[in-house]
Parts: structure tokens; sequence; C-alpha cells
């Protein structure tokens, strides 16, 4: 029933313009490196390992490109240079993705922590990466916060995403917009405007699409949820996030999604109009914006497409969702979310065909999609599991879905692939199916996970695609697999799959055939030139390169873009990427992405028994530099007293005077109430053992004036 992605994926992109000045470095286009950012190139050693590091407790392994048929040794060292274990490598042979010819080095057993290790085998060394139980909590924030980079209809502030990312507001109706809040429809469409404003834009243009809006939403939401069930909800909760709304009383992860939530609410069509009810399928320029284009400066009509049944029906299932998972910290807001869900699942119910067409992708991607029988599965677990109604349980136990066998499709669920979706919510969120129904369910899911683990160890590099998986968003489909199989682990307890989970990540973070961390921002060298249309750094120098947490697409054997058709032929499937801000069938950043990415992300940095937080390792001085009548400076010194590298970190207090920050450097420092909070600055994420970090504040008091009695430090209390 499912049917492979690659067919369905739209291109997005706009025709690509080979830039002069870009170096060809080992088979790939890169442009000219910024002081202190490496350039994606293939990689520069054998030795292919996550470049970010490795948890304590977690899987440790690496693959080594070599020819040789004979087991090789490894070792491993220390940031001291000391010998600290070593092993023998197991051959391969032949990788089929990657066309190479390796060996597989395990050194999970090795569990002690400490930055700067290297494994050498057969005369090459890895890049050097860390051990540690924190390695993926910069990884957490950065991935959510890719969500507010790509908020529309809200200006980013300087003082959350720093002075580079800082943007006004885009289509708002603001010269030259001709905006969002009042978007007239296409042609025979609907003969009426209305307000859809908020909203993330979907990808590296200024569309906004339902159906990737919906499971991109489903899953930031969702991954809250599963932690709530774990009970490691704590990271994800309020001011734990860079978002405008933090300090509200609400979970930042839950503010990011209502933003989405909102604009897709805002895309149903009204009561009273034809198709009430059903949601427009997307919204995006008449025709395809130039690139780079800032948002406040597209010119370009926007434009409402028809409704869809498969739009309303991920309004839906999205909408069910949050009026169970917002429900115990705004009740009002469930119950919106539910009413937009009800109307959707009775609109869709009444208009089951309406498809948006193939044809529709000037401007934007079509994402047409002519069966959304999956998508009423979907939509109707969801609904079953927040409301307990029997209409719902009958349409899901009525659905072919539910018997299916493949709702988990080989290659990964996905935008048009949703039936796994309904799986999940009913495998994990209690609800009243028969005993039978519900061992069935769950046993769907460990089977799917199953299939994933069997893939990935047939395979040199521990993939969970099949060799032909290496489509359009390859990348996120690999992050999709990742979550069956981090729920498969909630289901079982079984050990295998959290394994599973987290050797996705090796993958994603350089552990791969062109030995080169996918995300922005992480390991030794990176992509750096998403497509996009205001990171466009490699098109204007005043732009900057995407933030740190941005997925890149991936390897796309179809090569699908003019960059990517000049360059890669003849490419195994698993290297058809360039790093290239062209390339947007192998090198596009969007949502439904970096959503999996943030939900694994988050997954990873939870700590085990054996891999807890550790201690508090850290002293903070606070001194008063200037006093006067209403105002004073200070300084906060921070240094790292314990054994490891601490990479990304914030530092919180309480001014117990009444104190008000009123700028600050060295530093992004927000305030709500008396609680401040100071993040690192790009240059000085890291801290060596035993070094330390500056930064000040300014800022006006009342009369009174005292330090702080207490600091904490990435969530621990700091001496």
């Amino acid at each position: 029933m499912p049917r492979p992605i690659s067919s369905s994926r739209q291109i997005r992109g706009v025709a690509a313009v080979l830039l002069t000045g870009s170096l060809l470095v080992g088979g790939l286009l890169a442009a000219p490196a910024a002081a202190g950012l490496p350039t994606a190139t293939t990689a520069t050693t054998a030795v292919r390992v996550n470049q970010v590091g490795y948890l304590p407790d977690g899987p440790k392994r690496a693959t080594v490109v070599t020819t040789a048929a004979q087991s090789l040794t490894w070792q491993l060292r220390n940031a001291s240079g000391t010998l600290v274990a070593s092993g023998a490598t197991v051959p391969r042979g032949a990788d089929t993705p990657s066309g190479q010819s390796v060996q597989v080095a395990d050194f999970s057993s090795y569990q002690q922590v400490g930055p700067s290790h290297v494994l050498t085998v057969d005369g090459s060394s890895s890049v050097p990466f860390e051990i540690r139980a924190d390695l993926y909590d910069s990884l957490r924030s950065d991935s959510m916060a890719f969500f507010h980079h790509q908020r529309s209809g809200i200006a980013i502030d300087a003082a959350l995403v720093g002075p580079s990312y800082a943007r006004r507001a885009g289509h708002l109706g603001i010269a030259p917009n001709k905006g969002d809040t009042s978007v007239p429809c296409q042609a025979t469409a609907c003969d009426y405007t209305q307000d859809v404003r908020g909203g993330w834009y979907d990808a590296g243009d200024h569309g906004k699409y339902v159906v990737n809006g919906g499971i991109s939403t489903w899953l930031v939401v969702n991954s809250f949820e599963r932690a709530k069930r774990a009970g490691k909800d704590a990271a994800l909760g309020d001011s734990t996030l860079r978002v405008p709304e933090r300090g509200n009383g609400m979970p930042d992860v839950l503010d990011e999604a209502r933003w989405e939530l909102d604009f897709l609410m805002r895309m149903q069509v009204p009561e009273g109009k034809p198709y009430a009810g059903m949601a427009f399928h997307k919204i995006h320029d008449a025709a395809w914006t130039g690139m780079p284009t800032l948002p406040d400066q597209d010119a370009q009509p926007r434009e409402l497409h028809r409704p869809s049944t498969a739009a309303t029906l991920n309004l839906a299932a999205a909408a069910a969702q949050c009026a169970r998972v917002f429900r115990p910290y705004d009740a009002a807001y469930a119950d919106r979310c539910l009413s937009a869900a009800r109307r959707a699942w009775t609109a869709a119910q009444a208009n089951p065909a309406l498809y948006a067409p193939d044809s529709d992708s000037t401007g934007g991607g079509a994402y047409g999609d002519t069966r959304v029988t999956d998508e009423f599965y979907w939509a109707a677990a969801e609904l079953y599991a927040t409301t307990g109604e029997s209409a719902y349980r009958d349409a899901i136990v009525s659905s072919p879905w539910h018997t299916a066998a493949d709702a988990f499709s080989p290659y990964g669920f996905g935008w048009a692939d949703t039936a796994a979706l309904g799986r999940l919510v009913l495998a994990t969120v209690p609800n009243r199916l028969t005993a039978t129904d519900l061992a069935r369910v769950r046993s769907s899911v460990t089977a799917a996970a199953d299939g994933y683990l069997s893939r990935m160890a047939a395979q040199g590099y521990a993939v969970p695609v099949p060799a032909d998986g290496y489509f359009w968003g390859s990348n996120g489909e690999v992050a999709n697999d990742a979550v069956v199989m981090a729920v498969a682990g909630e289901l079982t307890g079984d050990a295998r799959y959290r394994a599973g989970a987290l050797e996705t990540l090796d993958y994603l973070l350089g552990r791969n055939a062109l030995g080169l961390s996918y995300v922005t921002g992480y390991g030794e060298t990176f992509s750096r030139n998403q497509h996009h249309r205001f990171w466009a750094h490699q098109l204007d120098a005043s732009l900057p390169h995407p933030p740190a947490g941005s997925l890149a697409g991936g390897p796309n054997s179809a090569l699908q873009d003019p960059v990517a058709q000049e360059k890669l032929a003849g490419c195994a499937p698993a290297a058809c990427y360039i790093d290239h801000i062209d390339s947007y069938s192998t090198n596009e950043v969007a949502v439904n992405w970096n959503a999996p990415l943030a939900w694994l992300a988050a997954y990873a940095a939870e700590r085990t028994s054996t891999g807890g937080p550790p201690t508090a390792a850290c002293a903070v001085s606070y001194t008063v530099n200037n006093v006067w009548s209403t105002g004073f400076t200070a300084t906060l010194t921070v240094k790292n007293t314990g054994p490891t590298a601490v990479e990304g970190w914030q530092l919180s207090w309480t001014y117990a005077g009444g104190q008000r920050v009123t700028s600050a450097w060295n530093a992004t420092v927000t305030q709500n109430g008396t609680a401040v909070s100071a993040r690192n600055a790009d240059w000085n994420r890291a801290i060596a053992p035993g070094a330390t970090v500056s930064f000040g504040v300014q800022g006006t008091h009342t009369g009174a004036n005292p330090s702080p009695a207490a600091f904490a430090f990435n969530g621990s209390a700091c001496a």
C-alpha cells in the first residue's frame, strides 16, 4: 500500500546557477570557507566516526574505508595520547550504497568520558571526538531553534538568535510584501481572502504547506508527549529553549508548536463557505521567489491553493493531538484545537477524494497525494486517543491500514505516508482497543524496528534505509526510522532499539560515505551551504550560513537539480550529495526533516541510569564593576572545573533586588521577571576543562543592587 517517497516528493527548488569563485574539492563543489568554519568536502580520513562524539553507555562504532581483506587493529587514544583501548575490526567487504570496501571497528565497551579521543586504524586517524553524557544537550536546543528561525509573520530578535540571524517580520502586508493577512485564492479556488499569517516557512523557500506542517508539528509535540511519559520532560519545559514566549508557564516545545498550529487552524475554510471545515492545501508566492530574498523583501503576490482532503486530515490529526497534550497547560486552547479537529474530520468525510494535483508546482511544491486512506487512519487514531469516542474507534478498526502488514513503509514514514503515525499513537497513548488489537499494533512497531535494525546490520555505515532509499530528503527518513526504533525500545525495554536509534545520529553526524556531518555547526566538517533564501552566505556574503542544528536533505541518487547532475554523475547512492546552495535536491532544509532530528536529539539527550548527569563542575564569580544612581554594570566569569569540555552553555540566576538587564556583551541575555538567563555566543560556546569565559551585563536598579545568591549552569547548581 505505501509507495516509495521518492515518487511523491516534489521538486521545490529553482534553477541552479554555478557560482564563480567556487572550488571543486574532492569531487564536491564548495564555496571558499569563511574564517573559523570548515568547508564541507569529501572525507580526509578513512576512519569515519560520529564527529561530535558518543554517549558513555551508547554504541560506539566507526567505519573504515579500506581495500584490506583481513581484519585490522584499531587503537583508541585519549586527549593526552594515551592508548586506552584496542581491538580488531570486522571486515565487511563491498558496501553497495556507498560503493566502498569497508570494515567496522566497535569500541562500545569503552565508557570513560573525556574530550578529543582519536581512533586509529591501519595508519589513518579519525577526527577528534568526545565521550560524555551531555553530548546532545546543545543539539536538542539548536535543532528545535530551527523552527523559531523559520517563523513567518514575526520579527526574529537578535537577543534570541544573535545579530547574524535577526531579521524583520515577513509576509505581514508591509511593503514590498503583499502579505499573508489577507490572501486571495488561485482562480476558481475561492472568491474571498483569508488571514493565514504565522506558521513556519516550510523549507528554503517562503511557502507554507499544511501536509508538511502537519507531520512536522505532530513530531514536535510527540517529542514532548513521549518525554513526559518517560518522566524526562523537564528538559523541554518552560524557559529551556530560545523562544520569545519563554517564561509563560507553557513548555517551550509546545510554544513553538503553537506558532504552527495557529497557522494550520487559520488555513481552515470558514463556516458558510464552500468546503467549510476543509483546509487549504498550501499558500505561497505566485511564482518562484528569486535567491537570495529575505522574507520581508518578498514582493511576489501570495495565493491560497484549493483545499485538499490530505491537508484537512493533517489538520485533524495535529489539532486532535494538540487538544490532548496542551490541555494541562491551556484548556481553552485545547478546546479550540479539538473543535478544529472535529470540523476537519467531518469535512474530510464529506469530501474524501479532493486531491491536490501534481501539476500545481509553480511557485511551490505540489505535494500531490491521491491516496489518503492513511491520513484518515492517522487522524482517527489521534481523535480516538484524545476523546475515546466510539465513532473514531470504528473508523480505526474498519480502516484497511489497521490490519495491513505494511503500515511502516520500507522507506519510512513521511508527509505522503502517514499510517505509521496512527500506529505509533495507538501503541503509546492509553486507549480502549481490545487486548488483541493493541498487541498487534505494538507488535507492528517492533517488527518495523527489527527491519531497520536488520538493514543497519547489513550495511557498512549502519543506515536504516534500503540501498535504493537515497531519495529527496533521505536524511529526514533516517531520522524518522530512528523515531520508530526509539518507540520500540519504549514498548519493550530492549536496549537494541535504543542503540539503533543512537547509531542513526552517528550516520547523520559523520559516520557516512562522505565523512561529513549533515548538521550545520556540528562536527569537524559539516554542511553549511544548504539551499535557502535568507541563510544564503554562498550567494551573498552579507547573509549568514544556516544556523547550527539545521539538517541537510542528504544524498539523493535521482540527481534532480543541475548542480547535482553536473558534479555528481555516476555517484554511488549514499554519496550523491553536494554542499552547494543551488543543489536543492540534495542540500535543502525542511521542517519535516528537522522535526525528527529534534525528536531524536531530545531522546538522545536524556540521561540513563549509567549515563546520568555529572555533578556540578563549575564556579561562577559575579563582579559589580560600576554603580550609579539608577544603573550598574557587572562581569560574570564561569569556570569549567570538571574533567571534560563543555560545548554550549547557559547560566541562570535571579535578581532579588528587582534589577533589570538592559544590555549585554559576549552572551545573549534574556530576562523574565526576576529570572535571568545568559547563553553563549557562537565564538565562546566551548569551555575546556579549567578554562573560563566571561561576559558582561548592564542594568538598572531602584536603590538596592544585591548580587545573585546562586547560579545554575546548564540546569545544574553551580558554586
